[in-house]
């Protein structure tokens, strides 16, 4: 204990270059922190500071000393907050960041989550805009796609299927397309991302080279819909299409041909220690949200399995 005491001096005094502040911040007087530095100077054999009556500043030794001391202290600050974190329940406000279309996956399986966690407030902001977490004080954010910010961390909750989906009505009157280079004589819907204006690339061998434009779109739900309309074939994330396939408002196109999964992941600040309240939501996230097994089951079921609509 008194080599910790004599660390912690150190490092307190090392930090604010003053025996007076660290003492306060301590809670014990500077003449004690002096007593606990020179007991360390003397294990030590080198001299960690200069000091004069209007001065204090760090030794070679002492600086050098001083680094190694810090990442100590840190990781035992850490280990502490791991300690309370643990006894703790999550409480308080979470700001969740989300695609426009997140509530898909998110409101089934919130009642549970509330459940478990009562004391945590959810603010829930759904858009396809490409979210500054640091800058705008989010929480976590959910998103696809591959992690380009170092300043975030990353853990992926698990994959999605794309599908090809068009309505009946529609395929009644163009035909329902039996190979990717069929899509040439059909109208395409295509997504176009909100930030950038990028348009997303249909994931198929034997892709035509240029699909026929039948609609642009910077918001999925929407897509579904001009779909449903029967505007055309739309190239669509199974979870967003899944309700509307088994309704018969919509059917799978070239299902054997669909190779591409996608990948949801929960990002977050970088930081020493994780909140309970993000620990929390990211692995019920994990556990819940994005089940291999149900996008397995959706997978193998074939395009017959769904009901088609009555004719009226």
């Amino acid at each position: 204990m008194d080599s910790f005491s004599g660390l912690e001096s150190f490092v307190r005094a090392a930090d604010l270059l003053s025996f007076a502040k660290a003492g306060r911040l301590l809670g014990i007087s500077a003449s004690a922190v002096g007593k606990n530095v020179a007991r360390l100077e003397q294990q030590l054999g080198v001299r960690l500071f200069n000091r004069t009556t209007r001065h204090t500043r760090l030794t070679q030794e002492g600086a050098m000393f001083h680094e190694r001391c810090r990442r100590i202290l840190d990781e035992l600050d850490d280990a502490r907050a791991m300690m309370q974190d643990a006894v703790a329940a999550p409480r308080g406000r979470l700001r969740v960041s989300l695609p426009t279309i997140g509530y898909r996956f998110l409101l089934p399986v919130l009642p549970a989550f509330k459940a478990r966690y009562p004391e945590i407030e959810l603010d829930l902001d759904f858009n396809d805009r490409l979210v500054d977490v640091i800058a705008e004080g989010v929480d976590v954010a959910i998103r696809s796609g591959d992690l380009v910010d170092s300043q975030l961390i990353a853990r992926r909750l698990g994959p999605f299927q794309f599908v090809l989906v068009a309505s009946p009505a529609y395929l009644a009157r163009h035909g329902v397309p039996q190979v990717p280079g069929d899509l040439a004589r059909h109208a395409c819907l295509r997504y176009k991302f909100a930030t950038g204006g990028k348009v997303e690339e249909w994931n198929l061998p034997g892709l035509p080279e240029q699909l026929p434009p039948g609609l642009l779109c910077n918001n999925m739900e929407a897509m579904l819909g001009a779909a449903i309309a029967g505007l055309g074939v739309a190239y669509m994330p199974d979870f967003l299409a899944r309700d509307s396939l088994g309704r018969g408002e919509l059917q799978r196109v070239l299902a054997t041909h669909l190779a591409r999964q996608g990948q949801f992941s929960a990002l977050w600040p970088s930081s020493r220690q994780l909140s309970p309240k993000v620990r929390a939501f990211v692995d019920f996230a994990g556990e819940h949200m994005f089940r291999e097994e149900d996008i397995a089951a959706f997978a193998a079921t074939p395009s017959s399995a769904f009901p088609k609509p009555a004719r009226a």
